[in-house]
């Protein structure tokens, strides 16, 4: 008969066997599983003891003896500690008897997706975050960027990371603490049921608030980002651009109000402005009201970053949407240096001297380098001289630089749109089609006419695109103003990444406070991801589906837990590497 030996070694650990009575009287050992440390050690291999003799299942261990139906024994340790001590055929039998022990199977308690919480957290406290202190606000931040939810369903994207949430209570204080303004009126409004005054819930514990001063982690953990956007790369250049967040909300307020939508939505919204640097990673973020004019907007921004970091020379980047006198000029008496999109409207202008010597026949790839008037017509521009004229702040006051470029690629798509409204317009035109008036259509009597003039000219401008900057010739040329133009799509690619895989929109809040607080979340969640992308190489989507199903498992048996990571394969070590830093 087999039976499950346990031997304790010199070593101070454990030895499991198989052995049988030769005989008998002597032990034989059949096999030697190894040795345990540990009791969740012992209790493996005693688990996979027992499957060698009872579960065909795991295989069949020939032992040359009859099967027989009974369960197996644990003979205790004898106490002689050579490994292969011999027994009398009495003593084993009374020691098997008086010493049987039933092991129950092994159980997995709860798996987790223990590591991506860990990498992400290590990504948050390499950002400098971990100086606010406050873990509630890091589960939330890391939440957000797995698996962005409302504020009651953050528990269970934590718990399924391996974490406990704090209780909703606490939650909401935390939020609190991260508006950035303090309103107590609107607090009030927003304070859930059964937290008095004091942030205590009925019963539960009394909230935190010995952490940093409300109303102050926005600007904190600016500060933070633009620690890490000096230390890590430059901040000489800034990109800029606004966008707006929706609200399922029937009624306006003084911040949710119907503006203008890209999405053309008539929901109340608000208008975000989002500063970064050159690589996409945020600096500074501000929250307007929902009719607020995007031009409005960036000096507000730049002079609260301004402010904050003392900086006095930096070049800021924005599209045509910011280009307004008042704001190039505030820009410019402030000391900043700036490149904005120009409206294709303002080329006529712009290039008069061009057309009057070369008409309207570009190469691909030719770049104009002339300048362009503040306010009004261009005076400065004299049509007689063949030559462009070099910008100079002292000797052309009353303009900006003007660089426009001509691209074949763009021409193409500029014509397609063009082909395509002019179809539209002469439908409208012949009574084909009933719309609201489109482009190149306008009123003649008591009828509607095909504005050929303005279709000429829109085509005549088809594949420019300018660029109006106060940077001289000799600082940044055209070239390299073009480039540090196009760096805009980061801001748009961190304005997708909010609103998709950190799922800024559409908003459920509904005080000031509570969206300050949400957009604070978004502002370092945006962070963390931007750090963990370009760590990677791979999106903030892709490393949380690639990292999630990785989940470590806590195991009982024999009366001990405990926690095993997860496997982590050979083509995702660099992930892991990369997040680790």
């Amino acid at each position: 008969m087999a039976f499950i030996r346990r031997v304790r070694t010199g070593s101070g650990a454990t030895a499991v066997q198989i052995a049988e009575y030769v005989s008998g009287r002597r032990q034989r050992i059949v096999a030697h599983l190894g040795s345990a440390h540990s009791e969740v050690e012992l209790g493996l291999l005693i688990a996979r003891a027992r499957g060698m003799l009872d579960d065909a299942a795991q295989g069949e261990l020939d032992l040359g003896l009859a099967k027989v139906t009974r369960r197996a024994r644990l003979a205790p340790p004898p106490a002689d500690p050579a490994l292969f001590a011999s027994a009398t055929p009495l003593d084993a039998s009374r020691a098997g008897r008086s010493a049987v022990e039933v092991t129950a199977a092994g159980r997995v308690i709860s798996t987790a997706s223990a590591l991506l919480f860990e990498l992400l957290a290590g990504v948050y406290d390499g950002l400098g975050f971990g100086e606010l202190d406050d873990e509630v606000f890091r589960d939330l931040v890391i939440a957000r960027v797995v698996e962005p939810t409302s504020l009651l369903d953050v528990a269970r994207v934590l718990a399924d990371m391996g974490r406990q949430a704090a209780s909703y209570p606490t939650l909401w204080r935390t939020l609190r603490r991260a508006a950035r303004t303090e309103d107590p009126e609107s607090l009030e409004a927003a304070r859930p049921e059964g937290v008095d005054e004091s942030g205590v819930d009925g019963g539960g514990p009394a909230g935190d608030e010995t952490g940093p001063a409300r109303g102050s982690y926005r600007d904190r953990v600016a500060d933070l980002c633009f620690a890490h956007a000096l230390n890590c790369g430059d901040v000489s250049l800034v990109l800029y651009d606004v966008t707006t967040l929706y609200f399922e909300a029937e009624k306006e307020d003084g911040l949710r109000k119907v503006g203008f939508s890209k999405e053309r939505r008539v929901d109340p919204q608000v208008v975000v402005g989002l500063l970064v640097d050159r690589n996409g990673f945020p600096l500074e973020i501000g929250c307007f009201e929902g009719n607020k004019a995007e031009k409005l907007t960036i000096v507000p921004i730049i002079e609260a970053f301004k402010t904050r970091h003392r900086i006095e020379n930096m070049v800021i980047v924005a599209d045509a949407g910011m280009l307004s006198a008042a704001n190039l000029t505030t820009l410019d008496e402030s000391g900043f240096k700036f490149i904005v999109g120009s409206r294709q409207s303002k080329a006529p202008i712009d290039l008069e001297s061009h057309f009057h010597w070369h008409g309207n026949a570009f190469d691909d790839g030719q770049v104009v380098d002339t300048i362009t008037p503040k306010r009004g017509t261009n005076l400065a521009n004299d049509t007689a001289r063949r030559a462009e004229p070099v910008w100079d702040p002292s000797a052309h006051p009353g303009s900006w630089r003007a660089v426009w470029a001509y691209s074949a690629k763009r021409f193409a798509r500029d014509n397609r749109t063009l082909n395509a409204q002019e179809a539209r317009a002469r439908e409208v035109v012949n009574g084909d089609r009933a719309a609201r008036t489109p482009r190149f259509v306008k009123n003649a009597g008591d009828g509607q006419i095909l504005d050929k003039k303005a279709l000429a000219r829109a085509r005549r401008l088809a594949g420019l695109k300018g660029y109006v900057t106060n940077l001289p010739a000799d600082v940044m040329d055209a070239t390299e103003v073009i480039s540090a133009y196009h760096d805009l799509w980061q801001v748009e690619a961190s304005f997708r990444m909010s609103k998709t895989d950190l799922a800024a929109r559409p908003m459920f809040h509904r005080t000031r406070d509570s969206i300050e607080a949400h957009l604070t979340i978004v502002f370092a969640a945006l962070a963390v991801a931007r750090t963990a992308q370009a760590r990677t190489g791979l999106t903030v989507r892709r490393i949380v589906r690639t990292l999630r199903p990785l989940r470590s498992a806590t195991i009982a048996i024999n009366g001990a837990e405990q926690t095993f990571p997860p496997h982590i394969s050979p083509d995702l070590e660099p992930v892991v590497t990369a997040l680790r830093g």
